[in-house]
């Protein structure tokens, strides 16, 4: 052979050579390393299937009763969802899930290949992916942790992640888990959540019919939702379930004829909203301190202090009472009920109707609305009127004045720039004089400190205000929980008046101190708090303080209970006598020009605060002034009814050894020629005071009128 041929075969020979090893790397890169770049590429940004197992699916937050039976209102995102356990559920329902998606469920490992196989050849006809043979496992990835998207990627990822899903977690995990996470329609997921809402009772209880009805609305939730036009289609595809689950013998043919002539009776769509302004304050709390974002996947179960069969009578009551005094020019009211020993928030009504429409029509809420009925208006600044009192004469009493003490009710100039005589507006520097009033626009003589009060007389309160301190009493005021009012600056004599603003819930929490013998408990809305495992986040724990001596409370509640001293200004039948065999102390209130309207009033077992009125502060009539005390009335009759009352422990009378605490008359003075206000037990007088010349020219005056 020349060597030319030689060259030649060489060069053929390492042709051959190179061919083959070009081949061989191509078919390595495409057997080996392309997959792996492909397999790199899908699962790259692929969430974990750990997820499932690190309690990540998002559960309503629950806002229940004091029962922890009637759900009142659920705290959710997009996703409404009670998480429920497999092994709670009847075995048909999974079996109809079974049945109708996934009939080899328990014998793939992730994917059905014979399904798979017929949706490719369906789509290679038409060129793109259209149809789908999805398991139960794909179809929680896909609900899951993917988007619907019909692409390759996707699908691809789904694949892996299923395999993934099969490998780490038995079947009943996954069915757990995908009857939880379905979409049932609108923002319900999870067969717990379809199930309290369709057919109101949980899905542990769920017949066989009710069941096969949630697995038929997984194909398409909207279009069949029980609360649209197509509940046919719904029921002959829940059919459909049953008859599936007759094929794979899930069920006799007996059985699924039992099952399709039940008569389904859906819940109507109504509103869960319930005890909607109590509700929110809840919310206001949790969101506070756990933070909205959170609250809306926990699962927590709050489990509150409202008594909601108390609630439903409170509704009634302010929305009926009101509905009733529009003749007097109001369009609003607002309830507190509380148990003044444990401070438990029972009630709360913070308008009338809390889904009405605004009044009039077209204002803005917040602003110039009559009525405005997502106000809570418990939480409003309103001014108290002579609901304020009690606070007051309570100070006295610690500061040695007694129930027996004498006053003398009689026109006061309080302005000592201004004349005794009730002829000035202003005084020298421009300041207006001051006066007041009793309501029934009488004067009439010495009265007691305990009739006063029973009588609500407003000169006499408006002394014992001077006696007690102002500053003093706005000190006094804020161990019984009121929080609203400001410095002594900003307040003159008219405090006691109601001349501050403050919350019906802070007046009411603060008249369950005379209620509790002068015992403040905390105030309580939440008796527990559970995670969605069911551990303890909270519970409620009652703190108590002493504010006064607990014979102070018991007289303070002689005073307020007592018929008989308040009968010559409200009649022995007024709203506030609750009959001969109930005992209850209680308290009206009026503002100036009728803008608010109050009644506070308590047993030792019960403390419900009322209130009427205009969002707006727009005046209503003189007639509005027996408004509050009937709602009051109203109210309490029922609450009573299911919560055991007692009578109040009797004070024991009073002895200073000072004749003019002690009950004495006056004579032909006033209070403060006899004694120091600012140290009433002791020695001394007043009658250098500053308002000395007026509250003797007061008496001096009403002697010579009458």
């Amino acid at each position: 052979m020349s060597k030319q041929n030689k060259n030649k075969t060489i060069i053929r020979k390492k042709n051959i050579f190179k061919s083959i090893l070009k081949g061989f790397l191509i078919f390595l890169f495409l057997t080996l390393f392309l997959p792996a770049l492909l397999f790199l590429y899908f699962i790259k940004d692929l969430p974990r299937p750990e997820k499932f197992d690190e309690g990540l699916i998002p559960q309503s937050t629950k806002i229940y009763d004091r029962t922890g039976e009637m759900l009142l209102y659920e705290i959710a995102g997009e996703e409404k969802r009670t998480v429920i356990k497999l092994s709670a559920l009847p075995d048909y329902l999974p079996k109809a899930l079974i049945a109708t998606e996934d009939k080899s469920f328990y014998i793939h490992s992730g994917f059905d290949l014979k399904g798979i196989a017929r949706a490719l050849l369906y789509d290679l006809k038409l060129q793109k992916i259209t149809q789908g043979a999805s398991t139960i496992s794909q179809q929680l990835i896909r609900s899951y942790f993917l988007t619907q998207n019909r692409t390759l990627k996707r699908k691809t990822r789904e694949l892996l992640l299923t395999l993934e899903l099969e490998r780490r977690y038995s079947k009943e995990q996954i069915m757990e888990w995908y009857l939880n996470l379905i979409p049932l329609g609108g923002n319900l997921y999870g067969v717990e959540t379809a199930s309290q809402q369709f057919f109101n009772q949980p899905a542990a209880s769920l017949s066989l019919a009710q069941a096969a009805t949630l697995v038929a609305l997984i194909q398409s939730p909207t279009r069949l939702s029980p609360y649209g036009q197509n509940i046919d289609d719904l029921l002959k595809r829940k059919d459909f379930v049953l008859d599936n689950m007759v094929k794979i013998d899930f069920l006799t043919k007996e059985e699924c004829e039992i099952a399709k002539k039940e008569k389904l009776v859906f819940q109507e769509k109504e509103n869960t909203f319930k005890a909607p302004h109590f509700v929110m304050f809840v919310k206001d709390y949790l969101e506070t301190k756990y933070t909205k974002e959170y609250l809306q996947r926990a699962g927590l179960k709050v489990i509150t202090t409202l008594d909601y069969s108390l609630q439903v009578k409170a509704e009634r009551v302010i929305k009926e009472g009101v509905e009733a005094s529009k003749y007097a020019n109001t369009n609003n009211g607002a309830l507190i009920a509380l148990n003044p020993k444990t401070g438990e928030l029972l009630a709360m009504v913070g308008s009338k109707d809390y889904f009405a429409q605004s009044l009039p029509l077209g204002c803005v809420s917040g602003k110039d609305c009559l009525f405005d009925p997502q106000v809570n208006t418990t939480l409003s600044l309103r001014q108290p009127g002579s609901a304020f009192k009690p606070f007051v004469y309570s100070l006295a009493l610690s500061e040695g004045f007694t129930p027996q003490t004498y006053l003398w009710d009689a026109f006061t100039e309080f302005n000592y720039n201004c004349s005794g005589n009730g002829l000035q507006s202003k005084d020298r520097y421009n300041q207006d004089c001051y006066h007041p009033h009793n309501y029934d626009g009488l004067f009439i003589g010495q009265i007691t400190l305990k009739n006063a009060l029973a009588q609500s007389r407003n000169v006499p309160a408006v002394k014992v205000l001077y006696l007690a301190g102002l500053k003093n009493a706005l000190e006094w005021v804020k161990k019984f929980g009121i929080s609203t009012l400001k410095g002594e600056e900003n307040y003159g004599l008219a405090l006691v008046l109601g001349g501050g603003e403050v919350k019906l819930l802070e007046m009411t929490l603060g008249y369950s101190v005379f209620a509790n013998d002068g015992v403040k408990s905390s105030l309580n809305f939440i008796q527990e708090i559970q995670d969605g495992d069911g551990r303890i986040l909270e519970k409620m724990q009652v703190k108590r303080v002493k504010i006064m001596p607990q014979e102070i409370a018991r007289q303070i509640n002689d005073m307020l209970s007592d018929n008989v001293a308040r009968a010559p200004m409200f009649g022995w039948n007024s709203p506030l006598f609750l009959g001969d065999n109930i005992q209850a102390a209680v308290k009206t209130g009026t503002t100036q020009e009728y803008k608010d309207a109050w009644t506070i009033g308590y047993t030792p077992t019960l403390v419900v605060g009322t209130w009427a009125g205009n969002n707006n502060n727009t005046s209503m009539t003189r007639a509005s002034a027996s408004i509050a005390a009937p709602l009051w009335k109203n109210f309490i009759l029922q609450a009573l009814d299911q919560i055991k009352t007692e009578p109040f422990i009797a004070p024991q009378k009073t002895y200073t050894g000072k004749s003019v605490l002690d009950g004495s008359f006056l004579g032909n003075h006033s209070l403060l020629y006899y004694l120091n206000k600012d140290n009433p037990t002791g020695s001394g007088t007043s009658q250098a005071d500053s308002q000395f010349a007026n509250w003797e020219a007061g008496v001096q005056n009403w002697l010579s009128w009458y």
